[in-house]
């Protein structure tokens, strides 16, 4: 894994946070098309695997089923596992157990349900989220929304309904109708200067962020937080985000497609309200104490631990 990519959130877990968690002596291989596991047996407790999916992992895992090492597995996106044939490799790897962020009914709707599965929020690298630009401080007129998002002519629509569980509407409705409002500012994933490890100083020059995913919560929901925004956050029975233990008015606000015009147009004409900022600091603080990379090295050491006896 390539800290130049773009997703660097994976890397501060993977090269950062596992590394410096007390418990582990992290050993790192390059995912090369094909790797020869017999040269682990009896060096290593754990394997653990970027992906169930030859894209950061090998493709072929010889002689794993040569050697007695438990194989732990972070999933990606459940919603192509058929799609991109990843079930196949439960089997090739010989996985014992699969975590990450995605919620289990959300897992199990895609992957056989005698697949273990544990659900670990990682994502937040703490030494980003120091010397906070002060709320008062950041832009209160606009609203701030980023990352992928559908599109609105109908002639997209058309070909997205096509793409199934791919569908672009189905993962950001929700996001994509924010984006239609004049007080909402919109930057796409990569088309602006603050990606990678500078997208925190993006989140804090505003008070407020949006973060929907129409699914499952994304790590959007609790970078954001970490950056000391107001969340207006998608939490629906459908997107299973109330997992990640946010109150709704304390630490976030939560919004759905039917009250979410309103709810962000309350921030709009009522900016210099105080609940506005205690509610972002509350969210700050949840965020520090229960989702960052470290509490997330914490949980999966606990994993390790199922099969280390």
């Amino acid at each position: 894994m390539s800290k130049t990519a773009w997703a660097t959130t994976y890397y501060h877990f993977f090269m950062n946070a596992l590394k410096r968690h007390p418990s582990l002596d992290m050993s790192y291989f390059p995912a090369e098309k094909t790797f020869d596991a017999t040269k682990l047996k009896n060096k290593f407790d754990i394997i653990l695997l970027w992906e169930n999916h030859p894209w950061g992992s090998p493709d072929v895992l010889e002689g794993i089923k040569k050697i007695n090492i438990p194989v732990i597995c972070r999933i990606n996106d459940a919603h192509d596992a058929k799609i991109k044939g990843k079930i196949q490799y439960h089997e090739k790897y010989k996985i014992d157990h699969y975590f990450g962020y995605m919620p289990k009914p959300f897992f199990y709707k895609y992957y056989p349900k005698t697949f273990p599965y544990k659900e670990i929020f990682y994502g937040v690298e703490p030494s980003l989220y120091k010397n906070l630009t002060p709320f008062s401080k950041r832009i209160k007129s606009k609203i701030l929304c980023s990352g992928a998002a559908a599109s609105n002519k109908l002639s997209f629509r058309l070909k997205d309904v096509l793409r199934g569980e791919q569908s672009m509407w189905k993962h950001y409705k929700l996001r994509t109708k924010c984006i239609d409002l004049p007080y909402v500012d919109y930057t796409s994933t990569l088309q602006h200067e603050y990606i990678n490890d500078k997208y925190p100083l993006l989140l804090m020059k505003y008070c407020s962020s949006i973060s929907a995913h129409s699914l499952y919560p994304v790590i959007k929901y609790w970078e954001s937080t970490a950056a000391g925004c107001l969340t207006f956050m998608e939490v629906t029975e459908k997107n299973y985000a109330n997992i990640l233990g946010f109150k709704n008015k304390e630490t976030a606000i939560f919004i759905n497609e039917k009250n979410y015009k309103k709810l962000l147009s309350e921030f709009i004409y009522d900016q210099n309200n105080p609940k506005w900022a205690e509610i972002a600091q509350n969210g700050y603080d949840y965020t520090m104490k229960n989702l960052t990379n470290d509490v997330a090295a914490n949980s999966l050491v606990e994993l390790f631990k199922e099969y280390v006896k």
